[in-house]
């Protein structure tokens, strides 16, 4: 039996890890701010060594992209130090370190998938903090899921209530589901392939803009909202996003042998899920 720490447990990705493992005979520990701060590395390596920890699954990090430009320091603290308290304290233990990273590393001015391979030149604090992490990583995009604050839920809300909206069109990339990432993460935990080392790309299929992504989310949700198509600059930001962002996923499938379902599918079962509830 394998001990399995899971880090930022309350968010996201960390809410569909406790859902994907209910059946597991592995041990999992879920943990959030409340219960280990990683941005202490003695309660970090204490942790570990007093749980006998083997792998480690970190779900925490910063991930409001807008507010890291003014807030470099909890951004830093968050997606760069934090993390190199629990690769250090895994080098010491010896356990695996699974560490989830963003599509922000890429500069996302070709128009082609971005590879695992690619030099990374990222856009913004959000970026370059996520980047500076270290060991095993998988990197996602335009991350949903029915638990706290993201896209999906915010146009939802939106088009309840709003007769019309604009959403840029000009920013390409793959919604991606957190339950299909966290199914995924649990499968190579559960099977035992964590010799498997490198850098993972993973979202999922397809492609579409975020008008694309919001006119899906209005129409499965039922709403009548006049959803209009427009260009970034009509909303200026601080921050400078990718304009083409889709991950190639073809290392992760081929080491993993893994099927990745089509990012309309994955969100039928979200918005599903959102509207039971």
């Amino acid at each position: 039996m394998m001990n399995i720490l899971v880090t930022g447990a309350n968010g996201q990705l960390g809410n569909e890890m406790r859902r994907v493992s209910l059946d597991s005979r592995n041990r999992y520990l879920f943990t959030d701010v409340n219960e280990l701060d990683i941005t202490d590395a003695t309660a970090v390596r204490n942790m570990l060594k007093k749980e006998q920890i083997d792998v480690i699954v970190n779900c925490a990090a910063y991930t409001n992209v807008d507010r890291a430009e003014d807030d470099f320091a909890m951004a830093d603290l968050l997606n760069n130090k934090a993390v190199e308290n629990l690769a250090v304290a895994a080098a010491e233990t010896g356990a695996t370190l699974i560490h989830v990273s963003t599509d922000y590393v890429f500069r996302g001015d070709k128009n082609i998938p971005c590879r695992e391979s690619w030099e990374t030149d990222p856009l913004g604090v959000y970026g370059k903090t996520k980047l500076a992490g270290k060991y095993l990583i998988f990197r996602t995009a335009w991350l949903y899921s029915p638990f706290g604050k993201n896209f999906v839920k915010t146009m939802r809300q939106l088009t309840s209530t709003k007769d019309s909206l604009k959403v840029v069109f000009d920013q390409v990339g793959t919604p991606t589901y957190a339950g299909d990432l966290a199914a995924l993460i649990y499968n190579i935990i559960e099977e035992n392939l964590l010799d498997r080392q490198g850098v993972y790309h993973f979202s999922n299929e397809g492609v579409c803009s975020w008008y694309d992504f919001a006119k899906e989310i209005c129409e499965l949700s039922g709403n009548n909202c006049d959803i209009q198509p427009c260009h970034s600059d009509e909303f200026p930001s601080k921050v400078e996003r990718p304009h083409f962002s889709v991950l190639d996923k073809t290392k992760v499938k081929r080491d993993f042998d893994c099927t990745i379902p089509y990012w309309k599918d994955s969100l039928v079962k979200c918005i599903n899920e959102l509207k039971r509830k």
